[in-house]
């Protein structure tokens, strides 16, 4: 049973891929700025050093997005530790190695789609409903510049962004009043996956933790008004 959060005054966010790169530099920045963050990862290695660097009032699981067992059992344990999250942050995706289409095995494009579609949609189905019944809450999709834009090499990832783009502004549109669905371009940024597609290309670019100075105060001030807005961070 979820705790009762309509009354508490500590905001709550769940951030999934919350273990490295601009997942870990986001949960690290809502914990100092007060949130108390629930996030989840593949790795039980990184789960356990971001567990120990945040503290025990944060909640911290292993969690495959794709398997949506693996996400109700989090949401389950989400939900009873932390309440019903004000801001949902669905983070997770994964990069293909770039390639021709037609050189991108089945295996890879469907792990892909797994990942950074169904996933999301497996982190809604069961956050959601919550936030619904709380009456509030915002959800915010991570898309890419390749998810309103295109580049060779990278198509199964181009289609799953801009699948995020298409999945979220049809949630906007079915969220009650006092809700929204957002998605988020983050921008160009010195990650491991933009190092899949660029190399050392990618030390050029701007860091997760200077991303996440900006990035955490412009989502933690989202709201129903900027339901179905597509966005870019700061």
């Amino acid at each position: 049973m979820s705790k009762d959060t309509s009354h508490k005054t500590i905001r709550t966010v769940v951030i999934t891929g919350s273990t490295r790169g601009i997942g870990k530099e986001m949960a690290r920045g809502f914990a100092q700025r007060g949130w108390q963050v629930a996030g989840c990862s593949r790795s039980r290695e990184d789960v356990k050093q971001i567990s120990a660097e945040l503290g025990p009032e944060h909640f911290f699981d292993v969690v495959d997005v794709s398997d949506d067992r693996s996400v109700e059992a989090f949401a389950t344990k989400s939900l009873e530790a932390c309440g019903s999250p004000d801001l949902l942050v669905n983070n997770a995706a994964i990069m293909n190695d770039p390639a021709p289409l037609w050189e991108i095995t089945a295996d890879e494009f469907d792990r892909l789609t797994a990942v950074n579609i169904n996933g999301i949609a497996n982190v809604i189905r069961h956050f959601a409903g919550p936030m619904i019944r709380r009456e509030g809450g915002v959800i915010v999709n991570l898309s890419s510049g390749w998810g309103r834009s295109t580049s060779a090499d990278v198509a199964p990832y181009c289609a799953t962004k801009w699948a995020v783009e298409g999945l979220t502004a049809a949630l906007a549109q079915e969220l009650p009043d006092g809700m929204a669905a957002v998605s988020l371009n983050p921008g160009v940024i010195d990650t491991d996956m933009l190092r899949q597609c660029w190399g050392d290309g990618a030390a050029g670019c701007v860091k997760p933790s200077r991303w996440a100075h900006t990035a955490v105060p412009f989502l933690e001030n989202l709201s129903a008004k900027d339901n179905g807005r597509q966005l870019s961070a700061p």
